[in-house]
C-alpha cells in the first residue's frame, strides 16, 4: 500500500493508500496542505478519511476544513472526549481554524479497526497508545508500516518521565512486528531484520 510523507508544516502527516490521512497540521496551514498534495500528484477529492493521533493542536488543526469537503473523521471512542481539547488555543492565536463537527465522525472501537479500514480499502488496524497522551493511537499497516504520532522512540524510554506506559505501548506495537516507524517530529525508524 503506497505511503506519502506530507509535510507542509511542523508535523509529518501520511497519506496511506491516497486515501486515508493520518494526522494533519496546525489550523492555518490548508493553503500549504493543498501545494503538498499538488507536488504529490494527489488532488484533495482523492483524501476520503482522516484520523488524528492524538487531538494535540499540531494533528489535528485541518480536520474541520477537511470535514467540509467531504472528509470523513474515523473518531476512535478512546478520543471522544479530546476532539475539541484545541479549540481554545486556535481560538486564543486566531487561526482560521474550522471545528470538527463530531457528528459527522464514524466513531469505532480500537477494536474493531481492523474490520472498518479493511471496508474503506486499508489493510491494518488501530492500536491504543496513551504514553504520550491519553488519547493516542497509532495506525498499524499490515505493510509493517506504524504511524506512532509523536510517541517517544523506544530507545529514548530509559530517561522518559512514564517510561512503564511507553513500553507497554511499544510491547503493544512490536508484537505487530513493524518493518518501519513513523513518526511525527522524528525520522522514520527501520526496525531490524
Amino acid at each position: 500500500m503506497e505511503m506519502i510523507r506530507l509535510k507542509y508544516g511542523n508535523t509529518n502527516t501520511f497519506l496511506v493508500g491516497g486515501r486515508l490521512l493520518v494526522d494533519t497540521d496546525y489550523a492555518g496551514t490548508l493553503p500549504a496542505f493543498y501545494r503538498a498534495l499538488k507536488a504529490n500528484g494527489f488532488r484533495l477529492e482523492q483524501i476520503t478519511h482522516v484520523i488524528a493521533t492524538h487531538w494535540h493542536p499540531d494533528h489535528c488543526g485541518l480536520i474541520g476544513a477537511l470535514q467540509r469537503h467531504g472528509v470523513r473523521l474515523i473518531l476512535p471512542e478512546v478520543q471522544r472526549a479530546f476532539v475539541h481539547a484545541s479549540d481554545p488555543i486556535f481560538e486564543r492565536d486566531r487561526l482560521r481554524y474550522v471545528p470538527v463537527d463530531e457528528r459527522l465522525a464514524e466513531i469505532i472501537p480500537v477494536e474493531d479497526s481492523r474490520a472498518y479500514l479493511q471496508a474503506i480499502g486499508i489493510a491494518g488496524e488501530l492500536l491504543a497508545t496513551p504514553s504520550h497522551s491519553a488519547d493516542g493511537v497509532s495506525v498499524m499497516l499490515d505493510s509493517g508500516d506504524c504511524i506512532v504520532g509523536d510517541m517517544q522512540p523506544r530507545a529514548l524510554a530509559e530517561g522518559y518521565e512514564d517510561n512503564a506506559a511507553l513500553l507497554a505501548d511499544w510491547d503493544r506495537i512490536m508484537r505487530c512486528q513493524p518493518k518501519r516507524i513513523l513518526y511525527a517530529h522524528w525520522p522514520e525508524e527501520w526496525m531490524g531484520g
